[in-house]
C-alpha cells in the first residue's frame, strides 16, 4: 500500500475513534443493527458534510458531486461483476458423479466421473455455482444432492468417447426415470386443457 493511501487510512480511523466513538452512548444501543444505523447516520450527516484538509477544505460530498461527471459506470458490465469474485476449487468427480463442497455433495455431469475439475464457488452464498476445466470453460453444473431422491437412481456408465464440450446422448438401451416419466405423460390420451 503506498504511504498516501496508508496516511488516508490513517487519517479515517483518527477520525472515527475522535469524532465518532468518542460521541457514542452505548447506553442507547440496543444491538449490532443499532450500532450500524447510529454509524450511517454519522457518516452521511456529519463526516461527508464536515470540510477535510485533505480535499483542500472541499467536504467530501461537494468533492464527489464535482466529480460524478467523470465517472464511468459499469452499463452491462455490472451483471459480470460478482463472476470476478468466484472462487476456483480444485475437486475429484467420485465415481458416481458427485463432489463435495464445505460437507455437501453436489451433483455434476456424469460423464465427469474420475476426473479433476474446478467447482466455481460464490464465496458471499457460500454455493456451487457451476463446473470447469483446467482452462476455465463450463462443463457443466453442479446441483445440490438429494440422497433420497438419488437413492434407487441409476447412471448409465460414463463413455470415455463422449466429449465434454458436446452434449450427453443417451443410446437408448435402456430408458431412465425422466425417460419413463415422458413416455407415460405423453402416451396417455389427450386431456382437456392440454
Amino acid at each position: 500500500m503506498t504511504a498516501h493511501l496508508k496516511g488516508k487510512l490513517e487519517r479515517w480511523h483518527r477520525t472515527f475513534r475522535d469524532h465518532f466513538l468518542a460521541e457514542l452512548d452505548v447506553s442507547r444501543l440496543n444491538d449490532l443493527d443499532d450500532l450500524n444505523a447510529r454509524l450511517w447516520a454519522w457518516i452521511e450527516q456529519v463526516y461527508h458534510r464536515r470540510p477535510h484538509g485533505g480535499l483542500h477544505g472541499q467536504t467530501p460530498l461537494a468533492r464527489y458531486q464535482h466529480d460524478l461527471p467523470n465517472i464511468r459506470t459499469l452499463g452491462h458490465k455490472a451483471a459480470q461483476l460478482d463472476a470476478l469474485f468466484h472462487h476456483r476449487i480444485r475437486r475429484k468427480v467420485r465415481n458416481d458423479g458427485t463432489v463435495s463442497y464445505q460437507g455437501r455433495d453436489f451433483e455434476v455431469p456424469y460423464a465427469l466421473s474420475g476426473q479433476t475439475v474446478q467447482l466455481v464457488v460464490d464465496p458471499q452464498a457460500e454455493t456451487v455455482v457451476g463446473v470447469e476445466d483446467d482452462t476455465g470453460q463450463s462443463v457443466g453444473a453442479a446441483t445440490p444432492l438429494d440422497p433420497i431422491a438419488n437413492a434407487r437412481r441409476r447412471r448409465p456408465a460414463p463413455d470415455d468417447a463422449v466429449s465434454l464440450a458436446g452434449p450427453l446422448v443417451p443410446d437408448g438401451s435402456s430408458p431412465n426415470a425422466v425417460e419413463l416419466a415422458y413416455r407415460q405423460y405423453h402416451d396417455q390420451p389427450e386431456r382437456e386443457g392440454r
